[in-house]
């Protein structure tokens, strides 16, 4: 069996939902609170093709730091906006969980039992 991993933030109230779900399934996790140790540029490359997203699709938009440091620039590069999601954790949506080469954001956190 995999090792599920969810890339959470214990203070949203999506992401501990997600976390029951998983629990609740009796599935091995492996939590990352992606805050204290956020993904690198490659790692996160790698969670958005399981995603099949963009980084542009991925970005918290209506953080404070989307906006300061102008991530609407529609000429921002994919390479760019993941420098940034590396650098500030907080612009990544989330809980992101993975199960071998399946990934799913929990919003809603429902939406898990997709890849479980």
């Amino acid at each position: 069996m995999n090792t599920i991993q969810i890339y959470h933030n214990p203070r949203c109230s999506k992401s501990r939902q997600t976390l029951q779900i998983l629990q609740n399934h009796q599935v091995d996790i492996d939590i990352i609170e992606y805050l204290k140790t956020p993904p690198n540029v490659d790692e996160l490359a790698a969670i958005l093709a399981k995603l099949d997203m963009s980084p542009r699709e991925l970005l918290r938009k209506t953080e404070k730091q989307f906006k300061e440091l102008s991530l609407d620039n529609p000429s921002l590069t994919d390479d760019e906006l993941l420098e940034a999601m590396a650098s500030h954790p907080k612009l990544i949506e989330r809980p992101i969980v993975i199960n071998g080469e399946r990934a799913c954001i929990g919003r809603p956190p429902e939406a898990v039992e997709s890849i479980l």
